[in-house]
């Protein structure tokens, strides 16, 4: 089942509610992420509210949370995983950019915190996924 009511904001505020993030703020402070946005999050801004695309299940299903924003006409994003990862190397040959909700979380806190990337990439995304951080990006 499709969450629909985590929303982040840059204070670090989270709030759950049975309500719907669209009855709660304007459309145009919405960023609906998820991993198939062909829009890459740049930077964390503070008048926006942050819709974390997560499914409560264990399967992966492609383009649900992108579905799920473009029908309510909301903008959407990806973290930054392509820009500032490289794949690894590893013997299952498992590479993903799907994150559970937790890890998005600890991105977006830490690149509040830090503002970098390449920082919060390596805070948030777990070794599993199939991603790391060079060396040499961390500041």
């Amino acid at each position: 089942r499709l969450m629909d009511y985590f929303s982040l904001s840059c204070i670090f505020q989270m709030d759950t509610t049975q309500e719907s993030y669209l009855d709660l703020f304007p459309l145009d402070a919405i960023v609906y992420l998820t991993p198939d946005s062909e829009n890459v999050l740049e930077d964390v801004d503070p008048s926006k509210v942050y819709v974390l695309g997560g499914l409560v299940d264990e399967s992966i299903h492609k383009k649900l949370t992108l579905r799920r924003a473009r029908e309510q006409s909301l903008q959407t994003a990806r973290l930054p995983i392509r820009e500032f990862m490289v794949k690894s190397t590893n013997t299952k040959n498992y590479h993903s950019e799907t994150l559970a909700v937790n890890q998005v979380f600890d991105v977006l806190s830490t690149y509040y915190e830090t503002r970098s990337w390449p920082a919060a990439l390596k805070a948030g995304v777990s070794s599993g996924k199939g991603y790391v951080v060079p060396d040499a990006e961390i500041n």
